[in-house]
């Protein structure tokens, strides 16, 4: 979904753009649509059912002609869909995965003096945007509350849910649902009004969760046709591991009121029984196989994290400090065996420092300091990496109060600089023209309204990849960034486009896409097969519109991009969509040859130990930059990993029994009898199964002297 078309999926776009009445008009390439040249051509030029021309990244060496496979054009019309409807804002989410099914809603609405008036209408493609059917009929010309977005039900299940808008005074609200995809709607109505957008079991699509206006907790187990309340005074609820429903409820007054008061419960089927697990609660959270609670201590003034494996049956405190009423903690990050913790500074600092956790979510590691995070939430640049194992990105706020970005490629082990991009020069907030480093825009940057129209961007699938605006200097800089893509998951970069762009990665990788971030009307997506080296120009329309974001299906797989926007006079505007299939271009299937084999996290090939990161190192099938073709939905990873000799970071300091973190102890650990010499465990993370070399348990023994070293 957009705010202004990009964004998290299937959230609302409030920004408006109001547009005259009608109905949707969508064109194949080939048919009368009021525009779109097709022509294909390098920067400046012209090249009308000519040889598509490259244009070399800026700073990057000079692209020679393209392959034969390139000279076949993109189609003369991409597919053109105009929204003749009164809207001033549109959302947008896919109906499973690969099915080529997408709704679109576009609303408009006008407060007025008592109430407001609002018209919205929806709209469904199945063939990936490229044409869609005005389908309101089915929701009985509803308004829709975007507020709410619209529910989408998990994996493939084709299930919707839509929240319409009822007149004042209803006893509930009412829902239209789904089950094939948005083929069929269902009006229910609802004996409560929901507070937020219904939540469905991870699971099973027919359990369904709701709160209400009057912090109610509603359940369904037949996807909406029936409900039951199963508490009340509920400050907020979430679906846990199998039925499991945790939930925190207010005693006396209110949810802000009761704040620290809380208690925590949970039941496991669907409101027959519950059970307390926590009082004193500030706030809970789930993540990984990890139950989090923010508990109150006995002074009142403070709280600490406690955390379950167990869902809550038995609890041990986290060894992090404790916060105060101003302060906040944050769980950036969380797997099954590693949490990233950020924990506020006292004070208006607008920084904190991160910990990470052992396996158990227990004991923590100081990663990084001065970690900007300025509220409770707030912004933060915290970026993952998912494009490779291990790698996150994020920024700190130095003593002269500049933000600058950091990386680490060993899970918050250690965090450096990222590396200044080769033929950069360093820009005025550097001492040194030669000397600095890249600093990537994210969210921070985004809230602060500069000219960052997208945050970094990477996928599991697009081995490598990570894509970010960005400056070269001593600090992230204020001025207007350029975009910047790394192939190796962060460890070198280079300048890709210049100017701030919206981006988009489709096939797997194989196909990048861009559009400039302008306040001009556009009409020319940019496009690269090379993984962003040499860059391609496609006019998709005659006349220029205003373009608003790309959207392309999530996970990254479809060879299809559509470009929104709108065009018109102030009194008359219009949204207008061009689908752009690029598997007409791509038209060849990958084949062995196209692909070659690299290792991630490689610095020296002639060293043994080169690539481990974590315990082993893993080598890729990747797709050559030179390789010109299609690799497909049915594409996958394929990775090899190997053991690695084990080091000194590849062990774990446990407690054997539950110490207590005592700032006045001088050791800083205290166990339950006061003894000052607690039982330690040496232990393998679980993920390593390295050979242990016998001089690394010398080395180890001497590290912890005196503690005991036990196997588990």
């Amino acid at each position: 979904m957009w705010g202004g078309l990009s964004g998290t999926w299937g959230r609302p776009s409030h920004t408006p753009h109001p547009c005259a009445m009608g109905t949707a008009q969508c064109h194949l390439p080939g048919e009368v649509a009021g525009g779109g040249t097709g022509t294909l051509g390098s920067p400046g030029r012209g090249w009308p059912w000519g040889t598509l021309q490259p244009c070399p990244a800026l700073g990057g060496d000079q692209c020679s002609l393209p392959p034969p496979a390139l000279t076949v054009l993109l189609p003369s019309l991409p597919s053109q869909c105009v929204f003749d409807d009164l809207s001033g804002s549109v959302s947008l989410s896919w109906v499973g995965d690969s099915t080529g099914v997408i709704l679109v809603l576009t609303t408009f609405q006008v407060p007025l003096v008592i109430v407001s008036f609002g018209q919205s209408k929806l709209y469904r493609s199945e063939d990936y945007g490229k044409t869609f059917k005005d389908i309101t009929s089915l929701i009985n010309n509803t308004f829709i509350r975007t507020e709410f977005g619209m529910a989408i039900g998990p994996e493939n299940s084709g299930k919707v849910i839509l929240t319409g808008d009822v007149s004042g005074g209803s006893r509930g609200g009412r829902i239209f649902r789904s089950s094939d995809f948005a083929k069929n709607f269902i009006q229910t109505d609802l004996p409560f009004h929901p507070l937020v957008q219904i939540t469905y079991h991870p699971q099973n699509s027919d359990f369904l969760l709701a709160l209400s206006t009057e912090n109610g907790l509603w359940v369904s187990k037949d996807f909406g046709e029936k409900w039951e309340e199963i508490h009340k005074a509920v400050c907020l609820a979430k679906w846990g591991a199998n039925d499991t429903i945790f939930f925190t409820t207010y005693l006396n007054n209110s949810c802000k009121a009761d704040l620290g008061l809380l208690e925590l419960k949970k039941t496991s089927d669907f409101g027959k029984t519950f059970k307390v697990i926590g009082t004193k609660i500030y706030s809970f959270g789930l993540g990984g196989r990890f139950l989090f609670a923010s508990v109150m201590t006995e002074k009142g003034t403070t709280r600490r994290i406690h955390v379950s494996l167990d869902q809550g049956e038995t609890w041990n405190m986290a060894q992090l400090p404790s916060v105060g009423h101003e302060q906040f903690y944050s769980i950036l990050a969380a797997n099954d065996d590693l949490v990233f913790m950020h924990v506020d500074e006292p004070g208006d600092t607008g920084f904190g420092t991160i910990y990470t956790s052992d396996d158990r979510g227990i004991v923590y590691s100081k990663s990084l300091e001065r970690h900007l995070y300025t509220t409770t939430g707030g912004e933060t640049d915290f970026t993952n990496v998912t494009s490779l194992r291990g790698i996150y990105i994020t920024s700190v706020l130095s003593e002269d109060n500049s933000i600058q970005s950091v990386i680490t490629f060993d899970r918050g082990g250690e965090w450096v600089p990222l590396r200044k991009p080769k033929n950069t020069t360093c820009d005025s907030t550097a001492r040194s023209k030669e000397e600095c480093s890249l600093h990537i825009h994210a969210s921070y940057s985004i809230s602060q309204k500069l000219n960052v129209p997208m945050a970094p961007l990477s996928e599991p699938n697009a081995v490598g990849i990570v894509i970010a605006h960005g400056s070269v200097g001593g600090a992230i800089s204020v001025m207007s960034p350029d975009v910047y893509i790394s192939d190796d998951g962060g460890y070198t970069w280079a300048r890709m486009l210049e100017g701030p762009h919206h981006y988009a990665i489709l096939d797997s990788g194989g196909l990048i896409v861009a559009i400039e971030h302008t306040s001009q009307p556009v009409n020319v997506i940019e496009f690269s097969t090379d993984e962003g080296q040499c860059w391609y120009q496609y006019t998709f329309s005659k006349d220029p519109i205003f373009f608003t974001g790309l959207a392309s299906e999530p996970g990254a797989r479809s060879m299809n991009v559509s470009v929104w926007g709108f065009r018109g006079s102030f009194l008359s505007r219009k949204w207008v969509s061009y689908t752009i299939d690029f598997s007409e271009l791509l038209s060849r299937t990958c084949e062995d040859k196209d692909y070659t084999i690299w290792l991630a996290h490689s610095s020296n090939t002639s060293d043994p130990t080169d690539g481990c990161i974590l315990g082993y190192k893993e080598q890729y099938r990747r797709l050559r930059k030179s390789s010109v073709c299609q690799n497909g939905r049915d594409y996958t990873v394929t990775k090899q990993p190997s053991v690695c000799p084990c080091t000194l970071e590849d062990f774990l300091c446990r407690v054997s029994s539950p110490f207590l973190l005592e700032s006045q102890n001088p050791s800083g650990w205290k166990s339950p009898s006061g003894s000052s010499s607690p039982t330690l465990s040496l232990t393998l993370q679980s993920s390593y199964l390295p050979h242990i070399p016998p001089q690394l348990i010398q080395t180890v023994l001497k590290h912890i002297q005196g503690w005991g070293l036990h196997p588990l």
